[in-house]
């Protein structure tokens, strides 16, 4: 009979009491957690999250950042630029426009309407394309076909097109009724996601097994499906953020948009673009923010879509 002291010092193994408990299995990470651990060793994932950290702060906290009043102008400063620094929150250096309003003022309230536009909008069109894609992918049949023909039917119409026609009509254009424009239409691309999603995550072996254990369908969706399901929604939302900012500017410019008092980089933009080579600072530093803004989140989406798409691990 072999010595187990030697087979246990030749592999290296402890001894085993019989009767003694198995050690515990060791638990996998979930897709959530997998996801999450690379993100955090990502480059392109830290750098965005740091500038959409400082945009948000910007929008939610601009006294932090200057004490003028953005809509305050001095015929004095017309198209001014002076290249000093009068006070850590005030740069003048950014200039004055064609009013004689503080560019470094706009620039910095004009933050909040870009990322209360954008959020918004990427919340409700992930509700309401994420629950038309819900419903349809499960159910199939009749309701399937119904709602994927109303998609087609919205997504058959232009975005930009569409949300012109539609602020052309309203007279108050608040950042509430911009954002309810932008998301009666782009809702489609979510619902086509999800609808994905969800005609192949509902083929799995575990929504089988729930369903032969008895569970209802509202258990299967909610607590099987969605979560499930989800991970491609939110790439997307990610970064269709980025292009919802840059929708609400581009509309602002043409004049559809955000209207005076509220501040705007694309009000700014607009204002701007007849005095591009007398004052070109003037349509600078809006422009820039607007790229950078626009660049964070679309940063932000490809290193959320790396995370959670299994086919690039």
């Amino acid at each position: 009979m072999p010595d187990t002291t030697s087979i246990e010092k030749a592999t290296g193994t402890a001894p085993v009491k019989v009767g003694a408990p198995l050690p515990a299995p060791a638990k996998g990470r979930s897709l959530w957690a997998d996801a999450w651990h690379d993100l955090r060793r990502n480059p392109l994932f830290v750098i965005s999250a740091a500038l959409i950290l400082f945009l948000v702060v910007l929008a939610l906290f601009p006294s932090l950042f200057t004490d003028v009043n953005p809509r305050d102008g001095d015929p004095a400063n017309h198209y001014l630029g002076r290249p000093e620094l009068t006070h850590w929150f005030r740069p003048d250096w950014f200039g004055y426009d064609g009013q004689g309003r503080s560019i470094w003022a706009r620039v910095v309230h004009g933050t909040r309407a870009s990322i209360l536009v954008g959020f918004g909008v990427t919340l409700l069109v992930t509700l309401v394309g994420g629950l038309t894609g819900l419903l349809a992918g499960y159910f199939g049949g009749w309701l399937d076909s119904v709602l994927s023909r109303i998609t087609d039917i919205f997504f058959g119409v232009p975005f930009l097109l569409g949300a012109l026609v539609v602020l052309n009509a309203v007279t108050d254009r608040t950042p509430v009724v911009v954002m309810g424009a932008l998301a009666f239409l782009g809702w489609t691309q979510m619902a086509r996601v999800m609808r994905g999603s969800v005609l192949t995550t509902k083929q799995a072996d575990y929504v089988t097994a729930a369903r032969a254990l008895g569970a209802g369908t509202w258990r299967i969706m909610l607590r099987h499906i969605l979560p499930n399901a989800v991970a491609p929604v939110l790439v997307v939302a990610t970064i269709a953020l980025g292009s919802y900012i840059s929708a609400e500017a581009t509309l602002s410019y043409l004049g559809v948009g955000l209207q005076d008092p509220t501040v705007s980089w694309g009000i700014d933009i607009s204002t701007a673009s007849n005095q591009v080579r007398n004052a070109p600072h003037v349509l600078f530093f809006p422009a820039g923010m607007l790229s950078l803004c626009v660049l964070a989140f679309m940063m932000m989406g490809d290193a959320v879509r790396d995370a959670l798409d299994p086919k690039l691990r």
